[in-house]
């Protein structure tokens, strides 16, 4: 039996008292409260409610060991990502490569594989695959339900698919960003409990007074922290914590949870209410594994140095220690020492190169174009003008019009080729074979020569991400279904930061370019995305031009 000292935090109790764990067999059989004084304290571990491992560009082994040293002990993860390249066999290649993960990881099942009838991937997660997947794995949830017009509209297979949920009694994750009314009502009448799409405080609480859960999402792109926490006074009950798409460099240098646990006490939130929506919510509404300091729990939990949370001492998982600051970061388990492994049979890319006439658009007086903004998913609809038409419009830098493609990796399609506003690139390219959701390739550029050398720099490489421009190429490699590298979470972070510094170089403003080019083509999202047949308004939903 092993027994841990220190500041104990009961959030059931909302209670910090001094005293002993007593841990046999990877359980909390004992908690006794004593006068002692302690410089420490025993902390529930965190979790993230809803991920893509994938985005990160690790492996969930890689994943786990850089989301362990900020204190999260479990996530939810949704393996929609690689869903949409591989199938079903993606998703078993994360579960087993979990086995190895330091944390605990949970599956949902990707519900929308292809995203919409509109997009085109390799894999596809139909009813069938649902079922035996079901019947295969302990998952936790039906993943989130992007194609609101099917739930709606009862569309069979997507009603089928939450059936199957509700078989399983499972819960039914929603995906559903500026939705309201009637529409809204419906939607969550059909079953669906969550949403982590919420842009605004009005539509928090909308969702919520309908019986919704809210998870307020603090991503690499994607931050809706600052619109949602004034839900977190008012609502604790109904608000857990996620991340959806993070990178390895802001996993290390910003954090994971603990950085959106950070922000809230700095906001004065109550330290009980955050640590319940960081911690006790997301396990009640999965009904997770997870202990949280209880008695009969099983025994996960972090010992942290102060209530700033600035500073991890250790985890515990199951009862054994499974991180410490004390100890190398890649000598945390028996798979720390890195083994590159073969993947190449791990992908889907049939795709030729393309010539400089691929990539031709003639203008005429107006367009129509993308504008995107820095640290949202939300992008809106502008119509630039000229005074006479173009034979082939590379860039206007001067007003920051830059030409955008998305190209099919899965067949030999023409490219879908438009102008996007906001990213402020002044020379150069970059390409992108991460984008959501069925990455596809996807790339903006300032010249028609360094865009189509940054895409067949992509093709060549069977996925990567690429910055191009007259006297240099730099690119990560992405082998593992073209959306994943093959290497350490330190090897990609150094390599992305080299990326970025690059493409600020080159006068990008975005704060994370790649992240933001990657939702590009998530036409689920509002309100003007490029898509398979040109650009896709979200509000009509459908394509501007057939």
């Amino acid at each position: 039996m092993e027994q841990i000292e220190g500041n104990i935090i009961d959030i059931h109790r909302r209670k910090i008292f001094p005293g002993i764990l007593s841990i046999d067999q990877g359980v909390i059989v004992s908690i006794s409260e004593n006068t002692n004084s302690y410089d420490h304290y025993i902390v529930p571990g965190f979790i993230d409610a809803h991920v893509h491992i994938e985005s990160s560009m690790l492996v969930p082994e890689e994943f786990s060991k850089l989301a362990i040293a900020k204190g999260t002990v479990a996530v939810v993860n949704d393996p929609h990502e690689i869903a949409n390249v591989l199938g079903v066999e993606g998703i078993r290649f994360m579960i087993e490569n979990s086995q190895k993960s330091l944390i605990k990881t949970f599956f949902t099942v990707p519900s929308c594989v292809p995203a919409t009838p509109y997009d085109c991937s390799a894999g596809k997660i139909g009813v069938e695959e649902v079922r035996e997947l079901f019947a295969s794995y302990p998952f936790v949830a039906l993943s989130e339900l992007m194609n609101i017009p099917g739930v709606l509209h009862k569309d069979p297979e997507v009603w089928h698919k939450m059936d199957l949920a509700r078989e399983h009694r499972l819960r039914i994750d929603g995906h559903a960003p500026g939705l309201t009314g009637k529409d809204l009502y419906d939607y969550i009448k059909a079953g669906i409990s969550t949403d982590h799409e919420s842009f605004s405080l009005r539509e928090g609480l909308e969702k919520i007074s309908l019986g919704m859960k809210i998870i307020i999402r603090e991503g690499s792109a994607a931050k809706n922290y600052n619109d949602l926490k004034p839900l977190i006074k008012s609502h604790p009950g109904s608000v857990m914590f996620c991340t959806d798409d993070s990178h390895p460099d802001d996993l290390i240098q910003f954090g994971d949870i603990d950085k959106i646990v950070r922000k809230a006490l700095e906001d004065g939130f109550d330290l009980f209410d955050v640590l319940k929506i960081a911690s006790l919510n997301p396990i009640e509404h999965y009904d997770l594994k997870v202990g949280t300091l209880q008695e009969g729990d099983p025994a996960d939990f972090c010992v942290w140095k102060n209530l700033n949370f600035e500073k991890l001492m250790s985890v515990y998982i199951d009862g054994q220690l499974r991180y410490s600051s004390d100890i190398s970061l890649f000598s945390q388990s028996d798979s720390a020492c890195f083994v590159k492994k073969d993947y190449s049979n791990l992908n889907r890319f049939n795709r030729d190169f393309l010539t400089l006439s691929d990539l031709k658009k003639p203008v005429s007086s107006k367009i129509t174009c993308i504008k995107v903004y820095d640290g949202g998913l939300i992008t809106d609809k502008m119509v630039f003008s000229f005074s006479s038409s173009v034979e082939n419009l590379e860039s206007d830098l001067n007003r920051d019009l830059l030409k955008i493609v998305y190209l099919n990796r899965y067949e030999n399609k023409p490219p879908q080729i438009a102008f996007i506003h906001g990213i402020g690139l002044k020379k150069g390219a970059f390409a992108t074979s991460i984008s959501h959701d069925s990455h596809n390739v996807m790339a903006v550029g300032t010249n028609d020569e360094d865009l189509l050398n940054s895409i067949n720099t992509v093709i060549l490489n069977k996925g990567a991400l690429v910055v191009v421009s007259k006297e240099k190429t730099e690119l990560l490699p992405l082998p593992i279904a073209g959306i994943m590298s093959d290497k350490s979470g330190e090897e990609v972070a150094a390599s992305w930061e080299k990326l970025i510094r690059l493409l600020h170089q080159n006068g990008c403003t975005l704060t994370s370019p790649f992240m933001t080019l990657s939702f590009m083509a998530l036409i689920v999202i509002p309100h003007l995305k490029l898509g398979e047949r040109g650009l896709f308004e979200y509000d009509q939903f459908k394509f501007l031009v057939d």
